[in-house]
């Protein structure tokens, strides 16, 4: 896509600090890191979402976080690695463009999970069925 930030990145029209590259994946240092050492690794392929992507090139994608994930961690002497992957602005994500964040994590970071909720009674096995129904 000519516009994308991550095609752009990908066709070295702007400049990364990169980690990681095979024939589908590169992975490069976010500019805004969560804490030092945070990754995000992208399909080289424009597609926006996780749903978008052929099931080869996400195989070849995530094996790469994985690998990519073993580094940073052992780089930066995390104590945790948080990986997300969002889809579409109501998730946070920011570029359409499908990437995986590695981050790694520290007990004295700061950094907190989402809240949780609970399920009125019932209505955890409601959800349970209509997923069920789909798949």
């Amino acid at each position: 896509m000519e516009d994308c930030i991550f095609c752009k990145i990908t066709r070295g029209e702007l400049p990364s600090s990169k980690v990681f590259e095979n024939d589908l994946a590169l992975g490069f240092l976010d500019i805004n890191p969560v804490n030092k050492g945070h990754t995000l690794i992208i399909p080289k392929t424009h597609y926006e979402t996780i749903f978008d992507v052929p099931d080869n090139t996400l195989r070849e994608v995530i094996v790469a976080v994985k690998k990519i994930t073993l580094a940073v961690k052992k780089a930066t002497n995390a104590e945790g690695i948080s990986i997300s992957q969002n889809n579409y602005i109501a998730a946070g994500q920011a570029v359409p463009h499908i990437h995986f964040h590695i981050m790694p994590r520290f007990a004295s970071d700061g950094l907190h999970n989402w809240p949780q909720g609970r399920y009125a009674e019932k209505e955890m096995e409601e959800y349970r069925k209509k997923i069920v129904r789909i798949l």
